[in-house]
Formats: C-alpha cells, sequence, structure tokens
C-alpha cells in the first residue's frame, strides 16, 4: 500500500473510533429518536387479586391481578420506559376485600399487590368510599406510590388526596393526574360526608394549568365514563369534558362503566378496560427530540392469554389472604368482627331460580322468583316494614340445589348494603316503582321477546314486595305502573307506607332522583347478607317460595316462529337479545325467518 494510503486509512479509522467513542459515551435514552413511553393502565379490578371466583370455589380463566402481573412483567421486558397506573374501584368487590380485610386494620392484599407490581399512582374510584374516610387513608398509608384525587377535597376545603404527580422516564417529565367519581356521595350518602367532589372537567384544567410548563406528556386518570352518567348537559360525570377542557392532555384513562375503549381524539389517546382484570390498556406515544408527543397508539389486552405470575401468587401474604377466603367460606376462619363465615349453614331443597328460556336473558328479571322473594321477605322481617324493594345484582344469581355456604349469599347479594327503613306516600312509591321499571324496554307489535334498556343496568331494576302491581310494557317509561294494590286494597296516593330499602339505593334513587322526601327512621346494625345468613341458619333447609305478587303485561310475545327464532339465539346464530327484542318482522325483512 502507498504511503499517502496508509495515512487516508489510519486518519479515517482514528476518526470511525473518536465517532463510535463519543456515541457510546452518551446515554442511550438521549440518543434514541423518537423516544418511546409505554402507558399501562388497569380499572375496575373489584380486588381480583389472585384470579378466582370465591362465590364458585373455582379459578376464573381470564381475570385477576396475578394475570395482570404476567402481562406487566412481559412488556417490562421488551420495553425500558413502562409507566404502570389504576384506575380506581380496586379495593372492593369479593368477599375477600368485602368481608374480610376492608374491615381489618394492618395490612391488605390488594395493596401487597399493587406494591409488588410497582404501580406508579392510581386515582380513587367511587367503590374506594364504600367503607368509610378510615379504609381512604389506608389505602392512601399502604401505597408506595401517589394515591390522587384531584376533584376531591375536605369540607373545610382541603385538599384530601394528592391532585397529580410527576415521574420521570429517560429523561422525559410526566405529569399524571387523577380524578375521582363526583357521584360518590350519590351511591355512599352519608360515608361521604367528610369530602367533597367537583366537576371533573374544571378540576382537570386546573392542574393542567398548574404542571403544563413542568412536564413533557399528560396523563389524566380519570374514573368516570367517556359520557356523563347523571349530568348530561353539566358534564360534570363524563370524560368528554375533560378532552373539551383540556386539549393538551397526551392520554386519558377512563373507566367506572366496566366498558373496553380504545380512539384517539384529536391528540389524546384514550383507554378503558373491562372489569375483574379482564383486561389492560396499553397506550403508546412516540416523542422526537423536542420531547414532544409526534405518534400514539391504543390497545387494549385481553388477559385470557396470560397465565398468572408467581409474584402474585406466590407471595406468601397474598396466598394466605386467599386461603383465609377460602377457610372463611367454608367455616374455617372468623370474619374480621370475629364471626365465622358458617361453611355449610343451610340446603336449598331445589334450584330457586328458574331456568332461563332465552340464551342470556334472566328469567329472574322476567317474572317473580324464590330468589328476589327470599330477599325480600327477610328485609321485611328485619325491617318490620310494609314494603320492600330489592334488585337481582346479577343476571346469574341463584341458590342451586344442595349445600348452602356463605358464597352461595354473595352470589345473590354480592355488596356489602345495611338496610334502611323510611316513610313513603302512595305516590311516591309508584314513583320509585316507574323509576326501576325504566329497566325494559318498550313492547313493540312483533316482538317475540322482552328485552332490557341499555342505558339503566341491571343492577338498578328493584322488585316490589308487600304490594301487588303489573308492569304495562306497552307504555313508555314512566306510565308502566299498573294496579297497585296493598292489603288487598288499591294503593292510593295520600296513604303512608314505610319502605326497606338498602342504604345505596336510599341514596342514589330516593334522594338523588328526588322520589321520596321522608328520611331514614331506622338503619340496620348489620348487613343484609348477615339477615341472610341467619334466616338461612335458623330455618336449616329452606325451600322456593314465590308469591308472583307482580307481572308483566302489555305484551304478545307469541307466534308461530318463536320456538325456531329462540333455538336460533340457544344456538348460537343469533345475538341474544338483551338490548333490543327479537322481532318477527325485522327477522323476516332481514331474511332470517321466511
Amino acid at each position: 500500500m502507498h504511503t499517502k494510503g496508509l495515512k487516508t486509512t489510519i486518519l479515517f479509522l482514528l476518526f470511525f473510533c473518536l465517532s463510535l467513542g463519543m456515541i457510546f459515551a452518551q446515554p442511550m435514552a438521549e440518543i434514541q429518536s423518537p423516544q418511546k413511553l409505554v402507558l399501562l393502565a388497569t380499572t375496575d379490578i373489584h380486588g381480583n387479586v389472585w384470579g378466582f371466583s370465591y362465590e364458585n370455589d373455582k379459578d376464573t380463566t381470564n381475570t385477576g391481578m396475578a394475570r395482570i402481573a404476567r402481562y406487566v412483567e412481559q412488556v417490562r421486558k421488551e420495553e425500558p420506559n413502562v409507566i404502570l397506573v389504576d384506575n380506581g374501584d380496586i379495593i372492593q368487590g369479593n368477599i375477600m376485600t368485602d368481608d374480610l380485610y376492608n374491615k381489618r386494620e394492618g395490612e391488605h392484599p390488594v395493596m401487597r399487590a399493587m406494591n409488588l407490581l410497582g404501580y406508579d399512582a392510581m386515582s380513587l374510584g367511587n367503590h374506594e368510599f364504600n367503607f368509610g374516610e378510615g379504609l381512604v387513608k389506608r389505602i392512601e398509608t399502604l401505597a408506595n406510590f401517589p394515591v390522587l384525587a384531584a376533584n376531591l377535597a375536605r369540607v373545610d376545603g382541603t385538599m384530601a388526596a394528592q391532585p397529580y404527580t410527576i415521574i420521570k422516564r429517560a429523561g422525559i417529565k410526566i405529569g399524571i393526574i387523577g380524578l375521582t367519581n363526583p357521584n360518590a356521595p350519590r351511591w355512599d350518602g352519608e360515608k361521604v360526608d367528610p369530602f367533597t367532589f367537583a366537576a371533573v372537567g374544571p378540576a382537570a384544567r386546573k392542574v393542567v394549568d398548574i404542571i403544563k410548563d413542568k412536564v413533557d406528556v399528560i396523563i389524566v386518570v380519570a374514573h368516570v365514563g367517556l359520557y356523563p352518567e347523571y349530568d348530561e348537559e353539566g358534564g360534570s360525570d363524563g370524560a368528554n369534558s375533560i378532552l373539551a377542557l383540556c386539549p393538551e392532555v397526551d392520554a386519558l384513562i377512563v373507566g367506572h362503566d366496566h366498558n373496553t375503549v380504545k380512539q384517539i381524539e384529536g391528540n389524546t389517546a384514550i383507554g378503558g378496560a373491562r372489569n375483574l382484570g379482564r383486561e389492560v390498556i396499553r397506550i403508546d406515544l412516540s416523542l422526537n427530540e423536542k420531547k414532544e408527543v409526534i405518534d400514539r397508539s391504543v390497545d387494549v389486552v385481553d388477559m385470557a392469554n396470560y397465565e398468572p405470575s408467581d409474584l402474585i401468587r406466590k407471595n406468601a401474604f397474598i396466598a394466605e389472604a386467599h386461603k383465609a377466603t377460602r377457610d372463611f367460606i367454608s367455616g374455617g376462619a372468623p370474619s374480621a368482627d370475629g364471626t365465622s363465615g358458617g361453611g355449610i349453614f343451610g340446603q336449598a331443597a331445589v334450584d330457586f331460580q328458574p331456568k332461563n328460556e332465552i340464551k342470556g336473558i334472566p328469567e329472574g328479571k322476567l317474572r317473580d322468583t324464590a330468589v328476589m322473594d327470599l330477599i325480600n321477605d327477610v328485609q321485611l322481617e328485619n325491617s318490620g316494614a310494609d314494603v320492600s324493594a330489592a334488585a337481582l345484582f346479577a343476571d346469574t344469581s341463584d341458590i342451586p340445589k344442595g349445600d348452602i355456604n356463605y358464597g352461595t349469599i354473595f352470589g345473590i347479594y354480592k355488596y356489602d348494603n345495611t338496610l334502611y327503613r323510611v316513610t313513603v306516600t302512595g305516590k311516591e312509591l309508584k314513583a320509585y316503582m316507574e323509576w326501576s321499571a325504566a329497566c325494559y324496554n318498550q313492547w313493540v307489535s312483533g316482538d317475540l321477546s322482552i328485552s332490557f334498556n341499555p342505558e339503566k343496568p341491571g343492577y338498578l331494576y328493584d322488585m316490589f314486595a308487600g304490594v301487588d302491581y303489573e308492569i304495562d310494557l306497552s307504555q313508555p317509561a314512566g306510565s308502566r305502573i299498573k294496579n297497585v294494590m296493598f292489603k288487598g286494597k288499591p294503593l292510593s296516593d295520600t296513604q303512608q307506607l314505610t319502605l326497606a330499602v338498602n342504604n345505596y339505593r336510599y341514596s342514589s334513587a330516593l334522594k338523588a332522583q328526588k322520589l321520596v322526601a321522608g328520611t331514614k327512621e331506622w338503619e340496620s346494625p348489620n348487613s343484609i347478607r348477615d339477615m341472610l345468613v341467619a334466616y338461612i341458619k335458623a330455618h336449616g333447609t329452606i325451600y322456593p317460595k314465590v308469591d308472583n305478587n307482580w307481572k308483566i303485561v302489555g305484551v304478545n310475545l307469541s307466534s308461530p316462529y318463536r320456538d325456531q327464532v329462540i333455538k336460533m339465539v340457544n344456538d348460537g346464530k343469533l345475538e341474544v337479545p338483551y338490548a333490543k327484542s327479537l322481532n318477527i318482522n325485522e327477522l323476516k325483512k332481514q331474511g332470517i325467518i321466511k
């Protein structure tokens, strides 16, 4: 090689090596462009740490924090800049939380799981308030991360929770704003008396103004649905008001209504997930060298494809909490108040709930059934009221033939409600009954089935005992309750009687909807679940009793094609007609029936 060529080659190599040294001397985070942030969010887990149905004593196949842990572990191996947040309603929802650890002091299995997973923040959901201020304070004490609620204050005006937090990933400053549901007073009444709740949109705007010049990315974690639940005009309880007032928000997590949401509005990526840990929201944000978000995507990941992680299931405290819950149900461990879960404390002579004629359409909401009569009879017996109202909280609720344990009772009454007695007039009771009957869709000619209003979930449908009545579904909502009889005589509008109703319905319907002027005159010292347990223990073997005090009228479901159409639904060839009735005229138009 010529001398000149050799010198050139040496100079080139020296320059190349120096360049490599300069490159590798820089932190990788500074030279990657665009940079990437991965936001993972959970919502409405409702205490499902293990991935287990305590009512049925069975592992689930697609839910629980143990599966979420497996997914989070995988993403953290693949991505260097991961943020993990929760959107509330995580501390309540099953026997482990509601009957054991929410009522005890000290460590809590849900908070242990969250700390193990390394959450960066959580927002308070409305169910975090179900057990009063004490549990909220306990959550804040146990969490190794900020507990957020920018729209929550104490009655004296001081903040009741941290409004936001700022974290860093690879030099990027991320502001996380938390918002709770402003409807909590509607549902929890006296339990939230120490607090005041503000509209989510203006509260978010205030915090955005505080942090927008301090951070590169803004995330809002709001325990509300995308659209208002009650305040349709003001939008105080809908996340779309956050979008309207805060266009700077890069990612918005919604929840509360247990719906899958994955969309992009303007420059904001929006995600929501179903309940019990069935899904995890994933939002990917790409940033340029100026730390500006230049691209975004949203996915909602189904946990059915993930096996439970040992991080959760082999943690000694969580494993013991899981065992203690099963022991409590079987009678081998005491509850928080020292009473036993009872083991097998009764027998059902036969199945209490009738079989569904149409797949997915609960017979328990189409006619009077033994399960509802049992609940209402127990409420009448304990309250001494004239009339009782109660809901079938789950469409699958039943007392099957055979052994009865605490899991059975949780299956028909899943909330830790107490019982109130309040004096009402006949007019007020009828208004309450109309409010409940709005859960049905109106029947129209050609309908082969009865369906339910998708805007009013089934847990809002109360059935009444102590009065006889008819629900005329040929009429629009508000004009359906007919022929109300009390003790064999028509109930007059001015007649006074006492009503037994749970604390949640008292606050969320009777008072929030201004259906009843009177206030509670009595409250039970124990829960309605405890009353049901005591009743069954006293009777030993229970038999279904149905007085058929109410019925649906104003419908004609007969058709020569009805059996054929129902078979198609039950065979999976037609969609379950839950929110829209099977209608022979529509089916003929579509060519399904000829």
